[in-house]
């Protein structure tokens, strides 16, 4: 098998995943899953497709991984990954799409308005 790709984004995160026949090896940015992603919610989250699927054990997955947080990149490359397995394996997909594995979360910051503090509040008002 030749190597797939995929793109996965979250609020600023961008995850782009190469995968390839292996045996469950993922690397972010050159380091290893439990280095880049410290918190086991974090390495939960990135692993659902592959578990979803019981295919954890049998491709290696090579990511690069840019900008956001640490939450938003875990789930950008969750999205990224579910793709590539779709790419993979189509009849894969009503499984992924179905612990909604394959929606693309648009949410994103919405932005600071002039005159404001923050996008929604507002300087407090004095009649006086």
């Amino acid at each position: 098998m030749e190597m797939i790709n995929a793109l996965g984004r979250r609020k600023a995160a961008v995850a782009r995943v190469y995968v390839q026949e292996g045996n469950g090896k993922i690397t972010i940015n050159g380091r290893d899953l439990e280095v880049y992603f410290p918190s086991p919610i974090l390495q939960y989250v990135v692993k659902q497709p592959l578990n979803k699927l019981a295919v954890a054990e049998k491709y290696d997955i090579k990511v690069n991984l840019d900008g956001g947080g640490y939450k938003g990149q875990a789930e950008a490359l969750r999205l990224a990954i579910a793709r590539a397995l779709v790419k993979i394996n189509p009849e894969d997909k009503p499984a992924l799409k179905a612990e909604g594995f394959m929606t693309r979360d648009a949410r994103e910051v919405e932005r600071k308005k002039p005159g404001q503090p923050k996008a929604r509040k507002h300087f407090q008002f004095s009649k006086r």
